[in-house]
């Protein structure tokens, strides 16, 4: 159930953000996934590529906060029960057929990039484990 509440609290941003309409992360949210993807840009099509590729199937994209490693990653789950050992879920995308048939069919790749575009950040980061940003890059 967690993951729905993640899911479903992540949504509700305005999506204006001209030219590609994505909004961007807050500031210590955004240095923490360039810190472990390189860049904001890298993430994101890591994460939509995950998401996509789970289309037809079911499953949970989540980028999630590793005490372990000191790091975002990003991973997928089959369901509530198999997630990061010792990970804290940052961001869900569910990717079951239930989220998104009634309005893009077998689209899941427009779901998708929808629900990308209509990502609300301020809440996201509030779901940041406090100090993430002050750990180094374990290698």
């Amino acid at each position: 159930m967690i993951l729905h509440e993640i899911y479903f609290d992540a949504l509700g941003g305005d999506g204006d953000n001209p030219p590609t309409g994505l909004a961007q992360p807050q500031s210590g949210l955004a240095q923490a996934l360039e810190r472990d993807f390189g860049s904001v840009d890298a993430w994101r099509a890591q994460f939509t590529a995950m998401a996509k590729a789970q289309a037809g199937g079911s499953g949970w994209t989540i980028l999630a906060w590793s005490e372990r490693l000191g790091r975002l990653v990003n991973q997928w789950a089959a369901d509530h029960a198999h997630g990061l050992v010792g990970g804290t879920p940052i961001l869900a995308l569910d990717m079951y057929e239930h989220a998104y048939h009634l309005d893009f069919g077998a689209n899941a790749a427009a779901y998708v990039d929808q629900a990308m575009v209509n990502l609300n950040w301020e809440r996201i980061a509030c779901a940041v484990p406090p100090g993430d940003g002050r750990r180094s890059r374990r290698r």
